[in-house]
């Protein structure tokens, strides 16, 4: 533009612009912060205090790149944090024997033999056989050692293996207790 004409825009030429502006503030903080001894883009967060306060507030800061408290957790991590807080750990492991026998002993010994019980560390055993009832007392170190090796070392401690239960021939309101009368086979 030449001398005597003015801005289309309805200024006047000399008058900065607001980018104009903007650079001179932005040149200005950069200095003030040479001034503090402060690298550009690393200031001073400011604290608040109030009047019957002394400690300070921090603003709350974002979690970085690693892993944080704060981060989204799962669900399986938020619970064994739960049970472990209240003390529900060793009665939750009591019950995984049960819920996963089939994965700790083997699907085979699963088919043939079921958990009853779990008292003090001493797992109650029902087998469908007598042959599998030995069978379970001979690989009884066996199972052990799977199911340690599965849940920890201090959950199950010992067995105790049960075979079938033979009928009970004891029926009747008028059962004869004892032997039994022997007159008949006189």
């Amino acid at each position: 533009m030449e001398s005597g004409e003015t801005d289309p825009h309805g200024g006047d030429p000399d008058r900065p612009r607001g980018s104009d502006i903007a650079r001179a503030a932005l040149e200005a903080a950069r200095a003030q912060q040479a001034e503090r001894g402060l690298t550009p883009g690393r200031a001073r967060r400011t604290v608040r205090r109030d009047a019957g306060e002394s400690t300070r507030r921090r603003r709350r800061r974002w979690s970085g790149p690693g892993s944080d408290d704060r981060d989204p957790q799962t669900l399986g991590r938020l619970a064994s944090r739960l049970s472990t807080q209240r003390g529900w750990a060793p009665r939750l492991a009591n019950g995984s024997v049960f819920g996963r026998w089939a994965e700790l002993v083997g699907q085979e010994v699963a088919e043939h033999a079921t958990p009853t019980a779990l008292r003090d560390g001493e797992l109650t055993v029902q087998a469908d056989s007598t042959a599998w009832a030995t069978q379970l007392r001979l690989l009884q170190r066996q199972l052990l050692g799977r199911i340690a090796a599965g849940l920890g070392p201090d959950v199950v401690t010992g067995m105790r293996i049960h075979g079938p239960t033979a009928p009970s021939w004891r029926r009747g309101p008028r059962h004869v207790s004892g032997r039994g009368p022997r007159d008949t086979y006189g």
